[in-house]
């Protein structure tokens, strides 16, 4: 048998950085999103995950435990579009002052742009202190996993290329 044929031998294929941004934003949404969850359950909250089936489900099963972890997948794969066009704008920019302007931004078109797609949820001045600044926190931690993993990624990307440059 060849060497060159011998699984150990193979090299892996490094994964593209568009499926590495897609599974950022997977990962990020359904993480931060079960951490809303938690929130919600202890109350620092009054929107749980399910808040993102409103315009879509009918019935109340969506409040419940099931319509909360369904929320919980939905906003995974809603993720999946906010990490690339973090990637596609801003993957060059370093640091993590930007994932959390990018976090502060996110959740600015959520209650206030797109509120009117959610019937029941309220104003910002309607919900309450404890509520917006939970919420808050969320989406500028949820921001920054983002932004510092794919420009991370983006970095780690040109350095191997570099390196790999000097060593030819």
């Amino acid at each position: 048998m060849a060497k060159e044929k011998l699984e150990q031998n193979q090299q892996e294929q490094p994964m593209s950085p568009l499926v590495k941004a897609m599974i950022t934003g997977v990962v990020g949404g359904i993480f931060w999103s079960l951490l809303g969850y938690v929130a919600y359950i202890f109350s620092f909250t009054k929107l749980g995950p399910a808040l993102v089936l409103q315009p879509w489900a009918v019935g109340d099963w969506k409040t419940g435990v099931l319509g909360q972890f369904i929320g919980i997948v939905a906003i995974g794969v809603l993720s999946i579009p906010v990490a690339l066009i973090y990637k596609g704008l801003f993957s060059k920019i370093e640091g993590m002052w930007l994932g959390i302007v990018y976090g502060v931004g996110l959740w600015a078109l959520v209650f206030f742009i797109f509120n009117p797609l959610f019937q029941d949820l309220k104003s910002v001045k309607e919900l309450g202190w404890s509520t917006n600044i939970t919420t808050i926190c969320l989406y500028i931690l949820y921001g920054v996993f983002i932004g510092y993993s794919i420009s991370f990624d983006y970095k780690e990307m040109n350095r191997e290329k570099s390196s790999e440059m000097y060593s030819n």
